[in-house]
């Protein structure tokens, strides 16, 4: 007999779960979407020293989240600033460290990276999971 209020009471929880408990006021995701790829494309060649594994690369860069629909694929923009790493050493993503790899100094790229190459299913930060990212890169200097 005590089955039934058991029955009553998880068809009540499940009924006020699905409901959502009101207005929903968190602003809305961006939509997902990630390259199939890892793109490189160089706006500008540059002439000077080439990273390569090994060496410290101080690039300027912009992160905007990855777009199918937009035309250059920028969808949100997410920062802006320099930053300098030992490429092959895991100190960034993988896609950036690939992308960075085998430019030169002076050099400007543009880089599409897929999801898998990035932050992946957990994301980061305000970087939703799954997203594909673009990022455009001055190489400033190799040390």
């Amino acid at each position: 007999m005590m089955k039934l209020p058991l029955i009553a009471a998880f068809a009540a929880m499940l009924a006020l779960s699905a409901c959502g408990g009101g207005s929903d006021d968190s602003p809305a995701l961006p939509a997902v979407s990630s390259p199939a790829a890892l793109t490189r494309t160089d706006n500008v060649v540059g002439t000077g020293a080439e990273a390569v594994a090994g060496k410290t690369a101080t690039v300027a860069y912009t992160l905007w989240l990855y777009s199918s629909t937009a035309s250059d694929f920028k969808g949100t923009r997410q920062e802006s600033g320099e930053f300098a790493f030992t490429l092959g050493s895991r100190e960034t993503i993988t896609g950036f460290d690939q992308g960075v790899t085998g430019m030169k100094v002076g050099g400007k790229r543009t880089i599409l990276i897929p999801s898998a190459l990035g932050y992946g299913s957990a994301g980061r930060g305000p970087i939703p999971p799954n997203s594909g990212l673009v990022f455009e890169v001055t190489l400033n200097k190799v040390g």
